[in-house]
């Protein structure tokens, strides 16, 4: 079975006193790439979501995205001593200049300090992440089976529709066949039409030269060997989607051997039927490979 490289799955998730939602989505692409954006508190998380990816998916850009808070009361106040001095320190002196210059200055409250800036600050309560990580990674499970039955789902159906274009292929590598089956009284008539002129122009000449010339003659109107590589590529198509994985690759090459081929033909053809035929494999051909630029 192959797959598409495109695919998406979602999910969220609670463990007191955290909340969280799962994202993955996948695009095409060259090879695999993976980009993760997790906490990098939770140690180990993205090395573990590294390797489940990886055992899903070998081609593509593949985003994963967790988004995780937590209740209210996960967050505690603490004094920040070192500021707490300096502000001390300049009430302080602030009290000295006062009393040097006669001015009665009112108590100051711990209410007071407190507001300063830098004085109370809130921070996080660092908790042993082993419990978090185990619950985070048994709830993206399903979601990563989700996301590569997705891609799953998306080349079964890529498959079907490469299986109708590579039989239209054959088909039409079967008319050229056919039609160039037909003309072959038609390429005997213009061989001997291009060996008068040749005789008639062969005085002085080697008679080596005028085979060659013969020759050239007949293999430039001769697309049988172009037929054959069509068959033969049309053979390795199938092979390739039958086995499935990651042939995406192998797929995309062989496309360009297809095309180098319908290109041969409407070069060689010299005939209005084998050039329509031509353009209508290019056009196939094409079709083709738009569809298995998405295959993994």
């Amino acid at each position: 079975m192959i797959k598409s490289m495109t695919g998406f799955s979602s999910a969220s998730g609670a463990a007191a006193p955290f909340n969280w939602s799962w994202e993955i989505r996948s695009v095409n692409g060259k090879g695999l790439d993976l980009r993760l954006r997790v906490p990098d508190w939770i140690e180990g998380l993205e090395a573990a979501l590294r390797k489940k990816l990886s055992a899903v998916a070998v081609r593509g850009n593949v985003t994963c995205n967790l988004r995780l808070t937590r209740e209210e009361g996960g967050a505690a106040l603490e004094v920040n001593t070192r500021q707490l001095e300096v502000v001390l320190a300049a009430l302080h002196q602030i009290e000295e200049r006062a009393m040097e210059a006669g001015i009665s200055l009112a108590p100051s409250k711990a209410t007071d300090i407190v507001t300063m800036r830098g004085v109370l600050e809130q921070v996080q309560v660092t908790d042993d992440t082993a419990d978090l990580l185990a619950n985070l990674l048994a709830d993206v499970e399903p979601v990563v089976v989700a996301f590569d039955q997705m891609r799953a789902q998306e080349g079964a159906a890529l498959a079907e529709v490469l299986a109708a274009q590579i039989n239209e292929v054959e088909r039409l590598t079967a008319e050229a066949a056919g039609s160039l089956e037909n003309r072959k009284d038609d390429m005997a008539a213009a061989l001997r039409r291009n060996l008068a002129k040749v005789m008639d122009s062969a005085s002085g000449v080697e008679p080596d030269r005028v085979v060659q010339e013969l020759a050239m003659i007949a293999v430039k109107s001769d697309i049988t060997e172009e037929l054959d590589r069509l068959t033969a590529h049309i053979a390795a198509a199938r092979s390739l989607l039958d086995a499935g994985g990651a042939v995406g690759r192998k797929l995309d090459f062989l496309m360009q051997e297809f095309n180098r081929e319908a290109n041969t033909m409407c070069s060689k053809a010299q005939n209005t039927d084998l050039t329509n035929i031509g353009l209508a494999l290019k056009a196939v051909i094409d079709q083709m490979r738009e569809q298995v630029q998405n295959v993994e």
